[in-house]
């Protein structure tokens, strides 16, 4: 409901203004009508379009109200104390100044056609229905008169503000951001009352008020035309030119975020010590590197190369592989095994890196270009080394230009198995879904339905992995009750069995779902249509069951509670808060809406920064019309709760949290490995 709340007041609001705008248009032409028949007939028009604005500002006012009423302060803030009034006022003023005279101009301008009819049937008073013809000064100064005009002109100038501020959320609240608009639309608005003013004083004054000529009107409109377009060329370009990103971006050029506290990057590091216990000692990131020291109990060599692919149904895309395979081939690993990766670019000439989406690795290892490594070049190598600590399900990918790379196929599953091997045989599926351009979903390099043989009885672990980015995955498994075994690579305390239950991963999240291998066909289900999945059977054939209506699987309350580092009531050495939104701006000189944190774009976005240690607590909020996938990295975030609602089933430990529009998440953390959220 939240995205359809957003996306009514980002679409009616346009038309909102442009209704306002017309009827402006036509308030403002009243008094050059060139009869008293003409301005009769544009009064009662005026009149009737008076209602145009009032149906979508209704629409838009509606929204804001089921807001206020559904949801929490900051989604409805400066919409209830901003945009409304901004909607509001003008259309009172319409209602109950501009159509009370309307109404009246109505009836003057109606008598005064009567009695001209009347005096066409009498010759004798030829002379005096001519004079009647002329424009007298009493009629047309009511046509001039600023409280019928100026609220038209108010309400398309509230409507533009309005839009502005849809466009432009002001929150978190930034004075500077909120009083220029609206200084603007006051001083605006108070100019064109001084102007009616002037000019209903005139025609009040003047015995035979002259309509001015035509071209004398447009020449004042073509020079407004023309300052406001000079004004408009001026800040457009200045704007333009301060979006421009360097070449070189420090990745601190935020503002740092203590927690309640900010301090603007640039202070002396006499003016940081002290501050909350922190000195301004430093140390780089590329310094906080795997193990140098020892043998790898496995090595790995990935070679990134473009290649045309062929998937199972013949379709054939081009793209970018690693050892030139689609997905990379699977990394396996033992849980505290020493691992050695060597990175080789062939022929990407954006550059690639290796990014172990996931896994807590030391953050020199975790490939982001201009933060912890440079780029890996064609022709260049570059060597990971990492202790694979945690067991789980995980997956790599190249994070340079990672929405191009992971697109283009950069990418591959990477599972740490425990030191023990299980006393029971599991049947271990990995299920990498990917939209392949031009060719469409597909898991893995299968976009046709997969087939299994599994004997009954065999457990299986199915290893689900969304890496489309942005896009959420649904994932249907029918045929058999079945556990969430674990999110995020983290095990769930004793879980619940699930019937008519789907899964919905949020772009790089992870789902493991355990079950015991029935005697007839299982399926797995990937989307919504139903075609693409797996079916799993005792003997590899059978039809696909059919997939009745489900429900989305709930972390929040599934699973039994237990012990854990940090919970709600732990004493956090830090409370931030991050607002997601967007806004329509230029980034490195081109306009697009823009997804913000706390009001700001990379580089000025805030920096939360805490010590090693420290337990932080976050509350994430979504005021956008999208939902956002917030991935941590070098930890697991442990969720709190959601909407108000405290988590009350199994710890539910997350590195990739799919925040939708409208929703609040609070989530803590240990900071116990130095990293970035992202």
């Amino acid at each position: 409901m939240y995205s359809i709340s957003i996306t009514i007041i980002l679409f009616v609001s346009p038309l909102f203004f442009i209704l306002a705008w017309i009827g402006s248009v036509k308030a403002s032409r009243l008094l050059y009508s060139s009869s008293i028949e003409r301005l009769n007939r544009k009064t009662r028009k005026l009149l009737f379009w008076s209602w145009f604005p009032v149906l979508p500002a209704a629409l838009i006012i509606g929204t804001i109200a089921w807001m206020q009423r559904t949801m929490e302060q900051v989604f409805w803030l400066d919409r209830v104390f901003i945009q409304a009034p901004l909607i509001i006022v003008p259309i009172l003023a319409i209602w109950f100044a501009a159509v009370p005279k309307l109404i009246k101009l109505k009836r003057v301008t109606k008598q005064i056609l009567a009695e001209q009819a009347a005096n066409e049937h009498s010759p004798a008073d030829q002379d005096e229905h001519n004079i009647a013809l002329q424009p007298n000064s009493p009629v047309y100064q009511r046509a001039a008169s600023p409280a019928l005009i100026l609220p038209f002109q108010m309400t398309a100038l509230g409507a533009l503000t309005a839009l502005y501020f849809a466009l432009v959320p002001p929150i978190p609240f930034q004075w500077l951001d909120i009083t220029v608009p609206l200084a603007v639309f006051v001083l605006a608005t108070a100019g064109l009352w001084a102007r009616h003013h002037i000019r209903f004083k005139q025609i009040g004054k003047a015995p035979n008020y002259v309509v001015p000529a035509f071209w004398k009107r447009a020449s004042a409109m073509l020079g407004v035309c023309v300052i406001i377009a000079g004004s408009a060329y001026y800040l457009f370009t200045t704007a333009i030119n301060n979006s421009e990103l360097p070449t070189e971006i420090d990745m601190a050029s935020g503002t740092i975020d203590y927690g309640r506290q900010a301090i603007p990057v640039g202070m002396s590091s006499h003016g940081m010590e002290g501050l909350n216990g922190y000195s301004a000692k430093t140390i780089s990131v590329t310094d906080l590197t795997g193990p140098r020291e020892g043998t790898p109990d496995r090595r790995f060599t990935l070679t990134a190369q473009t290649k045309t692919v062929t998937l199972s149904s013949g379709k054939t895309i081009d793209a970018w592989t690693y050892n030139g395979q689609m997905p990379g081939p699977e990394l396996r690993m033992k849980e505290g095994e020493l691992v050695e990766i060597t990175l080789v670019n062939e022929d990407i000439k954006q550059g690639i890196t290796a990014d172990w989406h996931g896994l807590d690795v030391s953050n020199a290892e975790d490939g982001v270009a201009g933060a912890t490594q440079s780029a890996v070049m064609p022709g260049e190598t570059h060597t990971y080394r990492l202790r694979a600590e945690q067991v789980g399900t995980f997956w790599y990918h190249s994070q340079q230009d990672s929405q191009e790379a992971v697109r283009m196929g950069l990418f591959g599953a990477l599972i740490v198995e425990p030191k023990e091997t299980p006393m029971q045989t599991v049947k271990d599926i990995t299920v990498m879904t990917h939209q392949w351009k031009g060719a469409g979903m597909a898991i893995g390099s299968s976009d046709q339905l997969e087939r299994m043989t599994i004997e009954p009885g065999t457990s299986v672990r199915m290893r689900l992995i969304n890496t489309d980015d942005w896009d959420q995955q649904k994932y249907t498994l029918v045929g058999t009750h079945f556990e969430v075994a674990a999110i995020d690579g983290t095990e769930l305390n004793k879980p619940d069995i699930l019937t008519n239950t789907h899964i919905v991963a949020a772009a790089g999240g992870r789902y493991d779902l355990t079950f015991i291998m029935p005697e007839h066909p299982v399926y797995l289900s990937v989307g919504d249509n139903g075609r693409l999945g797996i079916l799993m059977s005792p003997d590899g054939k059978g039809e696909v069951p059919a997939i009745s209506r489900t429900l989305a699987f709930d972390p929040l309350h599934y699973g039994t509670p237990s012990a854990t580092r940090v919970d709600a009531n732990s004493r956090f050495n830090h409370d931030f808060t991050l607002i997601l939104d967007y806004k329509l701006g230029f980034y490195n000189r081109n306009m697009n809406f823009l997804f913000t944190m706390n009001g700001h774009v990379f580089p000025k976005n805030p920096i939360p920064t805490f010590k090693e240690g420290d337990l932080v607590k976050s509350t994430i909020v979504n005021r956008g019309n999208v939902d956002h996938p917030m991935h941590l990295y070098g930890h697991h975030m442990l969720v709190l709760s959601r909407n108000g609602k405290p988590s009350t089933g199994s710890p539910w430990w997350t590195d990739t949290l799919g925040v939708q529009p409208g929703e609040t998440y609070e989530v803590g953390f240990v900071a116990d490995n130095p990293q970035f959220m992202k």
